[in-house]
């Protein structure tokens, strides 16, 4: 990306290639006299309501992370504040793979929605938008504690094992979020959508560790509570965005358990309010959760039950040898030896060799582009580990450049031909090129043939981890999966765009002050063409009796109101709660 824009973040600039293919300009001008609405209706019942309910740091935490009531955030402003907390952020298109997600949390970078809900999903929307990761995600991040959780469950987040059907319901999912925010979505079409995830829940087979962990990522990081059971406060940013579910959660039928791993059994559906949530006593309880789900998987574990998961996932994924070798590439099959440990592996197609996620020079996916193997294990005969041998005693064992040698694995695996080279990082013997090689297993049958070309063992006794994807992924090339459904971004129409207009001049008025005798022009037209409208009606009520202002055309506005709410229930919640704001304002100074 060579027009990549850093904000002039350390965070954002420290991304890596794989990681900015997600990312898309924020196209700030896009926002609509509308979209700023429905932000500031938001902010202003947040900060009304969440003061009382909230976590105590979301106010001040709404400072420090650069965001104001009046408008949609401005990706630097945001970057300038959070740089200062050792975070950044980027906009990116909806919903991204969750491997991705949690790597930019990794990097300690926000992924933020470009997009901002309609009118009509004000309350709550089924896709990301700015609200959900800005004014949720966002001011939480000033609490130390907190932001070192989501960092630190990024880290083991984008090496969790994740499966076909992971990418699936992914798929799924962004597909009917996408549809749910389209203006004039087909109801059939919808239907069909939300069949299909359902669909992808009911047939997941055993849920991979990505799915496992994106459940405790969603009952923490998404609709997380934090204190005692009897007076939970929340911390989670579905909440924290929702106005319906902020409200709606506390209630007596929304169950409030304990945070604990067994929070992994519960699955969710995005589409749907919660039935229950959990409560975190600390955010420290919720690293301790962590570590224990993080001991559970492949990464931690390795052996031969890391390598049976690097097979059933299909992806690329990479085995750490003992000695700090990365073998990246898709595994096959490998073999064992009577107590289960490997002494064999095989990868088929690209493979890179790494250590410390860095690519060995000549060992990239070109080079090892039909499949790489390699035995596993300790050499017949030695008390120490080949890859601990120092020169001068792999030259006592005659490993050395130059020199045939006819080495036996404790497996029974032989390794004969002639030394080409030792590579050795870190005083730890890595990578052994062996030419005119032959391998045969503890039948005598052949691994490898010498008219295969030559031949490179990978050395270590064991293999500690396997995680998913490459080691070095900008090296690897690897573009993570990406899906090819982009948001729907409407075209308006003339009416629409007057709509826009009315709303802009209220803006103007408040902003800029002046006469308010054209308001009552602005609720004639309102009324005329766009009669379901409620939002700038209330806009236009605010002013007027924030001023006193035109006393009998404020009595009509709120009496058109009060029978919106009562002749269409879903607007009910909306306009009281707007009513009660006007009547008790919040701090409108919310800057930084």
């Amino acid at each position: 990306m060579s027009d990549f824009n850093d904000f002039n973040n350390p965070q954002v600039a420290a991304l890596p290639r794989h990681l900015k293919q997600f990312i898309v300009d924020q196209h700030y001008e896009h926002y609509t006299p509308v979209d700023h609405a429905v932000w500031r209706y938001v902010m202003r019942q947040n900060y009304s309501y969440l003061k009382d309910v909230a976590y105590y740091p979301y106010i001040p935490g709404l400072q420090k992370a650069g965001l104001t009531i009046e408008k949609i955030p401005d990706l630097q402003d945001m970057n300038n504040a959070l740089a200062k907390i050792g975070w950044g952020a980027v906009t990116v298109d909806g919903f991204i793979p969750p491997a991705a997600f949690m790597e930019y949390q990794a990097y300690r970078v926000l992924v933020i929605a470009a997009d901002i809900r309609q009118l009509k999903h004000i309350e709550y929307t089924p896709a990301p938008d700015i609200i959900h990761e800005s004014a949720g995600h966002a001011p939480i991040i000033a609490d130390k504690d907190y932001h070192e959780y989501l960092s630190y469950f990024g880290s083991i987040g984008a090496k969790a094992m994740f499966s076909a059907q992971d990418f699936e319901l992914y798929e799924a999912i962004r597909a009917l979020s996408i549809l749910k925010e389209m203006p004039d979505a087909d109801e059939a079409e919808i239907k069909k959508a939300d069949e299909l995830v359902a669909w992808h829940q009911e047939n997941m087979g055993e849920p991979s560790e990505m799915a496992l962990l994106s459940r405790l990522h969603w009952w923490t990081v998404e609709y997380g509570l934090i204190g005692t059971l009897d007076n939970p406060k929340i911390y989670g940013a579905g909440l924290l965005s929702s106005i319906g579910e902020s409200a709606s959660c506390m209630q007596e039928q929304v169950k409030k358990l304990p945070y604990t791993i067994d929070a992994v059994n519960y699955s969710y559906d995005i589409t749907k309010t919660q039935p229950q949530l959990f409560v975190t006593p600390t955010f420290q309880n919720l690293i301790d959760v962590l570590e224990e789900f993080a001991d559970t998987m492949s990464f931690r574990r390795g052996g031969a039950y890391g390598l049976q998961k690097a097979i059933d996932s299909k992806n690329t994924c990479t085995a750490v040898y003992s000695s700090g070798l990365q073998v990246s590439g898709t595994f096959t099959e490998f073999t064992t030896d009577k107590n289960g440990e490997p002494v064999f592996i095989k990868t088929t197609g690209e493979t890179a060799l790494a250590v410390g996620n860095k690519q060995l020079k000549g060992h990239g996916k070109n080079y090892h582009k039909d499949g790489f193997s390699s035995p596993v294990g300790k050499l017949k005969g030695y008390e120490k580990s080949l890859e601990d041998l120092t020169p001068d005693e792999l030259r006592y064992a005659g490993i050395e450049t130059g020199k045939e040698i006819s080495l036996t694995f404790e497996s029974g695996i032989t390794v004969s031909g002639k030394v080409a080279d030792i590579t050795t990082k870190n005083n730890k013997n890595v990578l052994i090129k062996v030419e005119k090689c032959t391998v045969l297993d503890e039948k005598r049958r052949v691994l490898f043939d010498p008219s295969w070309g030559i031949y490179d063992i990978a050395v270590g006794e064991q293999i500690t981890s396997v995680f998913c994807g490459a080691a070095d992924k900008d090296a690897f090339l690897e573009i993570t999966y990406k899906s090819k459904t982009g948001t729907h971004h409407p075209e308006y129409d003339q009416k629409t765009k007057e709509l826009h207009q009315l709303y802009q001049q209220v803006r103007n008025r408040r902003h800029n002050g002046g006469d308010l005798g054209f308001l009552g022009n602005v609720w004639m037209v309102l009324q005329k063409f766009h009669h379901d409208d409620w939002l700038c009606a209330l806009e236009i009520l605010e002013l007027l009796d924030h001023e006193g202002a035109e006393p009998a055309l404020a009595a009509e506005i709120k009496q058109f109101l009060q029978e919106k709410a009562a002749a269409q229930p879903e607007y009910k919640k909306l306009i009281s709660d707007g009513l009660y704001l006007i009547k008790h304002p919040v701090e409108e100074k919310l800057v930084v």
